[in-house]
């Protein structure tokens, strides 16, 4: 089983080549951030054609979160992190395909920090925290895969040193991810390639694919009941330096089931 993980920054005007990379690729599972988009304007249709059936929840501009899967009807758990009635913001969607739960996730990015946006930040991590430790609880094997707007370690940033005061790499947010490892979920990525230089976004400016100046934030953690599936982890890369892409690549994992 390959689930993936995509900030596809805008559907609309990114459709094409989100198809062509399903169609190249055809993860079993897709979950896509920052559609961009209000509820109405998911292209359900063509996501269908590519034979993929699909949850998503929309925002006008801004946000939105989806799960695709190839084959299948992803069936709805939880729309919305719950913790907190009032949060508006389209960041979090939980399925069920086939035997694994899959939660996907847009954290938020918190700057500029410190700040309300970073409060907001660190306030959602904990409800995460929390959703995340009740789902190690059930004993079921589980997916958290997004982008978490962390820079986990030095090693995940092109020169981060450049990083020091932005709100993906403060002490605060970095502490928190290590808070949601600690609970016993696998970084799949980094368990895959534990000493390589490994990026999953680049910047549109000064040339940072090209200079492969980038940061790694896009991450796929597998539960205790299913890090043991744990076979390959990568970044499709290309697909970032292809026209008009994304300023995020598709990190993937592939699970033995």
């Amino acid at each position: 089983m390959r689930v993936a993980t995509f900030n596809v920054n805008g559907i609309g005007s990114r459709l094409g080549a989100l198809l062509q990379w399903l169609e190249e690729t055809r993860p079993d599972v897709a979950c896509l951030q920052e559609l961009k988009a209000p509820q109405e304007r998911f292209p359900l249709a063509e996501i269908n054609a590519a034979g993929y059936g699909a949850i998503w929840q929309g925002q006008k501009s801004w946000n939105g979160v989806a799960i695709l899967a190839r084959g299948t009807e992803p069936v709805e758990v939880t729309r919305g992190l719950p913790g907190d009635d009032s949060d508006e913001q389209s960041r979090y969607l939980e399925a069920v395909v086939g035997e694994v739960v899959i939660a996907c996730l847009y954290l938020p990015n918190g700057n500029p920090a410190p700040g309300p946006k970073f409060d907001y930040k660190l306030a959602w991590f904990e409800r995460f925290i929390a959703r995340a430790a009740q789902l190690v609880e059930t004993g079921a094997p589980v997916v958290l895969a997004g982008d978490y707007n962390v820079i986990p370690t030095e090693r995940d940033a092109y020169k981060p040193e450049r990083w020091v005061t932005d709100a993906l790499f403060r002490p605060e947010s970095r502490a928190a991810f290590e808070r949601l490892l600690a609970r016993g979920w696998t970084d799949a990525l980094r368990a895959t390639h534990p000493d390589e230089v490994i990026y999953t976004f680049w910047d549109y400016f000064r040339d940072a694919y090209g200079r492969n100046a980038g940061l790694r934030i896009d991450h796929l953690l597998l539960s205790p009941a299913l890090a043991p599936a744990l076979r390959s982890a990568g970044v499709d890369r290309d697909v970032r330096g292809r026209e008009k892409p994304s300023d995020h690549a598709p990190t993937w994992v592939e699970l033995d089931l």
